[in-house]
């Protein structure tokens, strides 16, 4: 039985079935999960492993190495890059694209066993390694904690507060703290004093040590009990410290209070690894992360009211600030896209009205909030959350999601208006055109698929607008052939006088269009030469497209990256972002200013990545009344920058809609010798800045930086029974100073660190005079009489590899202009310049070039299969090779009418700008398919072929432009928008020129593949 009918005889349970559909999908639509940007997997690690006193390059040889050859046994890998800093080695690994998140556990245990595995091969004094996994952590809810008058010390008992009530919100799944102080107690003792009484450091660590270490004191029996011995004897204070007793080495007798050789005092770690402030306060930050899946605005919302209720036990001025709060940016840009939504739907059904006329209007406009409503319930069953992508796709899908329901209506309209039978008209007309319609629904989904197959990242991020689209045209289809004519051959009536109307196409548009129809097929050989002239020119014309990945933010919040030359002290970064904080603060419109120094903070937002841990690094985040004028704040900056700021690269970025790096130009260099490297990159660095346009240039080696170099004669050491680890501590101590142990207070450990006094610390010639224990002397001796010189020169303090290659990579931006029109001026400078590479060495690019073409590549490498794919569903629709081969024709003509938008508009041809292409080659072959079944049908019906062409060509003209219309003027709220804006001009003026190609092109081609005779003058 034919479904229509089913659904008009049963029209009972039809309209239950809508109704509860469409009640459901009001509950759904304030169930789902809400996000600013969609999620996609972060599919990286980091292996960190400590190895003090290491060089950066023994670090690579003897940590880093090992590591990443342990590393590549794993056959889910698919990079593995390592940074090796001086004493530290940073290990990045990547999975391959194919393995999802649910894969990830079960690939990160076995990560932790490859890592387990070559523990025992590193050197030692290494430490063990730490495997981050949880790399790709979001912080959306990201707080500032500050206080006038309050010590980092208060303020981190006050955050520990809120960590412990906040975690029980709901959604909440962890929460980092970051910038706060490490306390320390200090033990400062005169290496000359010591030296002097013949106290011996190790000496002093011991009884400290000794001391402070619970040690098991063995269990009595009383009665029938049996007791454990704990001895109170753990240090809680420094007075505690100095009330230590040691015996004089030359006088057993003579005791000795630590106190009276030392100073003790408690204070913050020095110098501090890292500083955060907040509107230029010292601050101690508070990160927030939804659970999987989670709703951060369910969970923003509980956070904000748990805050209230702690009021009442937040000492009197303590502040929360906030530095960026997901739940709000997503609940804006959530109400903003819906905005649009509504906008879109009032615009499409305000089309279908005036041309349609009320009822069918009315009708089609009742459909599609149907299918809207069913999209959000099986959003909500799939678990598909509201962000910027799956919104954007409801505007994408509105256009198509009308055009079956139209297809349907315009038939029981005409029926209407002929005089018909309506409610047989409607089942006629699904009889005739649901599996067509299927078939056209289905090619629209696939010209999406590339995009829902790609497993990069960049797929991932752009995942839901495929599968939104996939749900509501099916529901689209399934809605147009079961409640579409119930309610046409009901809702549907017409006025007497057009029920006698024998012809309805008699009107002059179609009038006009069926002659310049039947011109154009008279005239086709000079119709086809006109428009592959225009073909012609259009690719011309594309060559001039800008060209990008992904466009800029509408985040009012900006960033600007400080680097300070490589070993820069941390408070010399300090003063530097402060002059920079306190210039961003002047400005007007500038509405707070968070900064970090030594870190580049937590990951707030999933396309934001922050820069490892290094003091001469730091880090501005700048809220604005108005993201239009971040390029100009930025300008104001850089000048100030350039006139006040020296020794230090200063550069503002806006965050990216997508992944992406800050840095958009980048040249890697790969080779076996890092000195080659370096002077290959010194060589690329001058080419760059012979370039005006190109700014921020630098490398992600950095500089090399200046070391002091103890030269130890090894036949004076061994003398006096000296090591170089003996020696190497002794000059620890003399300056940074060594920690001894560590004293618990309730949940925190304060290391206790012995240096020399700031009188000898800071003096750098002090070294000269700093004295250590001999074991065969048994006194002290300068460590002068082992070292034979303090050597200056320089190292490299950060080697990176790529896949255990050593790597070096130039990075620099451009002004005035997009990063591919500077690559495309850079590349053949650059290919001159690395022509004669040494053998082994090669270069190449990467940043945003290789981000976009690696997504390009992902998309197109599915491209082909899908075309062919699309192709067969429309030879399998019509059982006929022509009739492919007559649609797919029409498809590079498409081109014409992007490269006018495109260029028209001003747009850049980006990743979301191919999304619009490919959707637009769906739409495209969507409308031929309705118009070759139609003239397929009139020639079943005895009509002869060119009539059969043009009189499907009047019939279809409403339902085709109708489907035009409404999708163009459907996607004007997506022309303001940011990321939408190049894909909503893609789609609106190439549809645009497809409806031409549909009703004037595909009757042309028809009749020169079925070589059609012309038709008579007179016709």
């Amino acid at each position: 039985m034919n479904i229509a009918q089913s659904c008009i005889d049963k029209k009972i349970v039809t309209y239950l079935l809508s109704a509860v559909v469409l009640v459901a999908g009001v509950f759904s639509y304030f169930n789902l999960g809400r996000l600013e940007d969609p999620e996609f997997t972060v599919k990286n690690a980091q292996i960190i492993t400590l190895y003090p006193g290491a060089t950066a390059e023994d670090v690579a040889e003897q940590v880093t190495d090992k590591i990443e050859t342990a590393v590549q046994q794993m056959g889910q890998l698919k990079r593995v890059t390592s940074t090796s800093y001086t004493g530290k080695s940073i290990v990045m690994v990547e999975m391959k694209d194919q393995f999802g998140r649910q894969d990830l556990p079960q690939i990160w245990d076995e990560l932790r066993r490859k890592v387990t595995e070559v523990q025992s091969m590193l050197p030692e004094g290494c430490m063990p390694s730490r495997v981050v996994d949880d790399y790709g952590n979001v912080s959306g809810v990201f707080f500032a904690i500050y206080g006038d008058g309050f010590t980092y010390a208060e303020l981190k008992e006050h955050v520990k507060l809120l960590r412990r009530e906040l975690l029980q919100c709901q959604d909440v799944a962890r929460i980092d703290i970051i910038g706060d102080q490490q306390e320390v107690i200090y033990f400062e003792v005169s290496r000359a004093r010591c030296a002097f009484l013949g106290i011996r450091p190790e000496v002093i660590e011991s009884a400290i040590a000794g001391q402070n270490q619970a040690t098991p004191a063995g269990r009595v029996k009383i009665g029938d009990k049996y007791i454990h011995i704990y001895p109170d004897s753990k240090l809680i204070s420094p007075s505690d410290l100095g009330k230590i007793i040691l015996s004089a080495p030359d006088n057993p007798s003579v005791k000795i209070r630590l106190e009276d050789i030392a100073t003790i005092y408690r204070g913050y770690q020095d110098p501090p690894q890292q500083l955060l402030r907040y509107n230029g306060k010292p601050c101690i930050g508070l990160g927030i992360s939804t659970v999987a899946g989670g709703n951060v605005i369910t969970m923003g919302q509980a956070i904000d009211t748990r805050l209230k209720e702690l009021m009442k036990q937040t000492p009197v001025g303590i502040e929360v600030g906030v530095i960026s709060h997901q739940a709000k940016s997503v609940d804006h840009a959530v109400k903003g896209f819906v905005v649009n939504l509504v906008e879109a739907v009032v615009i499409v059904i305000a089309v279908l009205l005036f041309a349609m006329g009320m009822r069918s209007g009315l009708l089609i406009g009742g459909v599609l909030l149907l299918t809207v409503m069913g999209t959000i319930l099986v959003m909500d069953w799939l678990g598909i959350l509201f962000e910027r992508i799956s919104l954007g796709a409801f505007i994408i899908a509105l256009g198509m999601l009308v055009d079956n329901a139209i297809v349907i209506t315009e038939a029981v309209l005409i029926a209407a208006q002929k005089g018909e039978d309506r409610k047989k008209a409607a089942v006629e007309v699904v009889r005739q055109t649901m599996w067509p319609l299927l078939g056209a629904t289905v090619v629209a989904i696939l010209s999406f698929a590339p995009i829902g197959a790609s497993n990069d990242s960049t797929g991932e991020f752009c995942r839901s607008l495929f599968l939104v689209l996939l749900i509501s045209l099916l529901l689209s289809w399934v809605t147009a052939i079961t409640i579409t004519p119930l309610t046409a051959s009901w809702f549907i009536t017409a006025p007497a006088k057009e029920a006698k109307q024998a012809e309805p196409y008699s009107g002059a548009f179609f009038q006009a269009y069926r002659a310049l129809l039947i011109s154009c097929i008279r005239h086709r050989y000079v119709t086809t030469l006109i428009l592959l002239v225009v073909l012609t020119l259009s690719l011309m014309g594309f060559g001039h497209v800008k060209q990008i990945f992904f466009p800029s933010s509408t985040r009012p919040q900006f960033m600007v990256h400080v680097w300070m030359p490589l070993g820069t002290h941390i408070s010399a970064t300090d003063r530097v972002v402060r002059q920079l904080e306190a210039k961003l603060r002047s400005m007007d419109g500038i509405t707070g200013v968070t900064s970090m120094v030594g870190t580049g903070g937590l990951r707030f937002l999933l396309t934001y990545t922050p820069e490892d841990p290094d003091a001469s690094y730091g880090i501005l985040f700048a809220d604005v009344k108005d993201y239009n004028a971040i390029p100009d704040y930025a300008r104001q900056l850089k000048a100030y920058a350039d006139a006040e700021v020296h020794d230090a690269l200063v550069y503002s970025q806006q965050f990216v809609l997508g992944p992406g790096d800050p840095q958009k130009i980048q040249l890697r260099i790969l080779g076996p010798e890092p000195a080659v490297l370096r002077q290959q990159a010194d060589t690329i660095m001058k080419l760059l800045q012979a370039d005006p346009k190109l700014v921020e240039i630098q490398t992600d080696w950095r500089n090399r930086v200046d070391v002091i170099e103890p030269v130890i004669s090894e036949a004076k050491a061994r003398t006096l029974g000296m090591t170089r680890s003996t020696i190497a501590a002794a000059l620890q101590r003399a300056t940074e100073g060594a920690r001894i142990t560590t004293i618990q207070e309730g949940d925190e450990a304060i290391p206790l660190v012995m240096r020399s006094p700031a009188s000898e610390r800071l003096d750098p010639n002090s070294i000269y005079d700093v004295w250590t224990w001999s074991p065969l002397m048994e006194c002290s001796v300068p460590v002068a009489q082992m070292v034979e010189r303090f050597a200056n020169t320089s190292q490299e303090a950060r080697l990176k590899r790529r896949n255990r290659l050593p790597c070096i990579t130039v990075k620099c931006n451009t002004t005035g202009e997009t990063p591919n029109q500077a690559l495309q001026r850079l590349m053949p400078k650059v290919a001159q310049a690395t022509a004669n590479l040494p053998n082994d060495y090669r270069a190449e690019w990467g940043g945003e070039y290789e981000s976009s073409k690696n997504a390009n590549g992902a998309l197109g490498g599915r491209i082909p299969p899908i075309i062919l794919l699309m192709f067969l569903v429309v030879v399998a629709l019509f059982n006929s090779f022509k009739s492919g081969v007559v649609i797919f024709m029409t498809v590079p003509l498409v081109v014409i009418g992007v490269t006018l938008g495109l260029l028209g508009f001003d747009q850049p041809f980006g990743f979301m700008a191919l999304l619009g292409f490919l959707s637009l080659i769906g739409m495209q072959i969507k409308n031929a398919i309705v118009l070759i079944d139609e003239i397929q049908a009139q020639q079943k019906l005895g009509v002869p072929p060119l009539d059969a062409i043009v009189q499907a060509g009047v019939s279809r003209l409403r339902p085709v432009a109708m489907s035009t219309v409404t999708t163009v003027l459907g996607m004007l709220p997506l022309l303001v928008d940011a990321f939408y804006s190049a894909m909503a001009v893609t789609i609106m003026c190439g549809l645009t020129f497809a409806t031409v190609l549909t009703m004037i092109v595909i009757p042309v081609n028809y009749a020169i593949v079925h070589r059609l005779p012309n038709p008579p003058k007179t016709t």
